[in-house]
Order: C-alpha cells, then sequence, then structure tokens
C-alpha cells in the first residue's frame, strides 16, 4: 500500500509537470480531444512516467488509455516487480 502511494505521488508529479491537474473533471477529460495534447506530448508524458517509476507499460494496454484516470489505473495494476 505504502509503495502504491509513493507510486502515485510521483505520477502526479509527472502529471502537473505536462500541465494536468488530476483533480476535478479533468481526470476525465481525453487527452487529444479535452485536453488538446498532440501525440508526441502523450508519448513524452508516458516516457517520463516509465522512467520516474522505473516500470515498462506495454504497448498493447496503453491502447486502451485515453484519459489520465485510465493511465492511472494502468499504473496501479501493473505488477510490482515490474
Amino acid at each position: 500500500m505504502n509503495q502504491q502511494f509513493t507510486l502515485l505521488k510521483k505520477a502526479v508529479e509527472v502529471f502537473h509537470s505536462y500541465g494536468i491537474n488530476l483533480s476535478g473533471q479533468q481526470k476525465n477529460a481525453h487527452f487529444i480531444q479535452q485536453l488538446e495534447m498532440d501525440p508526441i506530448f502523450i508519448n513524452g508524458l508516458i516516457f517520463e512516467l516509465e522512467y520516474q517509476l522505473h516500470i515498462i507499460l506495454q504497448d498493447e494496454l496503453l491502447g486502451q488509455v485515453n484519459t489520465p484516470k485510465d493511465l492511472i489505473n494502468l499504473l496501479l495494476n501493473i505488477p510490482q516487480d515490474n
């Protein structure tokens, strides 16, 4: 549980560095349609999360991610020994 809190805290910092506030409706906003992020910045966000959290996200699972909430759920559900 404590490890998930640390992971979540680091993830929130990365989202904030990209100008994404995870409170309110913005956590449910579509990356491209509502947050108006270019796909290259979405890839940068994912790379930064992988780098900061020392994890590797599978491309197959990333195809289902459309919102910050989806991405955080994916981060919290990966095996901890990754």
